[in-house]
C-alpha cells in the first residue's frame, strides 16, 4: 500500500502534536542531570580558572534558587525572577554567560519558555547552550531543541537535531526516544523508508531499551512498542 493511502501514516500536524509534550516528558531527566552538574561545577571551575570563582559560585547559587520554581511548575517566576533575591534564568544566562552555571541556565530558560508556549524564545535559549560532550544533559538539551523546532514547523531541522541528540547520548535511556521522534517526523513527510531505518536502528542497536522490549500485560506478552512503528512504515 502506498504511503499516501495508508490511514496510519502520520501527517505533519499529528507528528508535531505527538512531540509537543517532549520537553515536559523529559523535563525531569534534564533537570536531574543538570542539577548533578550544578553541584560540582563551582569547585571544578574554581580549580581550573581561579579568576572565575566568584562569578561561578554566584551563578550556581542563583540557579539553585530557581530550581524550586522550575520543579514546581512556576515557569514564569523561574524564568523572570521573584522580584526579590532571585533574578530568573533568563538573566542568569545573560549576565553569567562565561560560567558553566550560566551556560546551564540557558537550558533552564529554554524549558521555561517551552512550557510557557514561547517556542521561538525557547529555541533561542536552547541554541545558546554550549554542549559539553556528555551523554545526558547535552543530548537532552538537543532533544528539547529538536522538539521546539518541530513545534515551530522547522521539521527538517528537528529531524537532524533528534538524530544528533541520539548519537551524542548513545544510551538506552535517551537515544531510542530521540530516534523514534525523528522517525515520526519522517513519516509526516512520507519518508517511510528513512523512518524504517531509524526504527530498525532502535530495535537492533538498543535491544534492551523499553521501546524494544516485550511487555507483559494481564499475563500476556505484548510485542515491543517499536514493532508497531516498523509495521506501520512497512505497509
Amino acid at each position: 500500500m502506498k504511503p499516501e493511502n495508508n490511514k496510519q501514516t502520520l501527517n505533519v500536524n499529528e507528528a508535531i502534536s505527538n512531540s509537543e509534550a517532549f520537553v515536559i516528558k523529559y523535563k525531569k531527566t534534564i533537570i536531574i542531570a543538570a542539577v548533578a552538574i550544578l553541584v560540582v561545577v563551582g569547585g571544578f571551575f574554581a580549580f581550573k580558572y581561579g579568576y572565575l570563582q566568584p562569578r561561578e559560585e554566584k551563578a550556581s547559587a542563583l540557579s539553585a534558587q530557581g530550581l524550586k520554581y522550575l520543579t514546581s511548575g512556576d515557569f514564569e517566576t523561574a524564568l523572570n525572577g521573584d522580584k526579590k533575591t532571585y533574578p530568573g534564568y533568563a538573566k542568569i544566562a545573560s549576565e553569567y554567560s562565561i560560567t558553566d552555571a550560566g551556560n546551564l541556565a540557558n537550558i533552564y530558560a529554554g524549558i521555561c519558555y517551552a512550557n510557557l508556549g514561547k517556542t521561538k524564545e525557547a529555541i533561542k535559549s536552547f541554541e545558546s547552550f554550549s554542549t559539553q560532550g556528555d551523554e545526558t544533559v547535552s543530548p537532552a538539551a538537543l532533544g528539547a531543541l529538536a522538539n521546539c523546532y518541530a513545534t515551530d514547523g522547522q521539521v527538517d531541522k528537528a529531524i537532524a537535531t533528534f538524530k544528533k541528540a541520539a548519537d551524542m547520548a548513545n544510551n538506552v535511556s535517551l537515544s531510542p526516544a530521540f530516534l523514534i521522534e525523528a522517525g515520526k517526523l519522517l513519516e509526516s513527510q512520507k519518508k517511510n523508508e528513512e523512518a524504517l531505518e531509524l526504527y530498525n536502528k532502535v530495535k537492533n542497536d538498543y535491544p534492551t531499551c523499553t521501546q524494544a522490549s516485550p511487555v507483559q500485560q494481564n499475563g500476556m506478552i505484548i510485542a515491543p512498542e517499536i514493532e508497531k512503528y516498523i509495521e506501520r512504515v512497512s505497509q
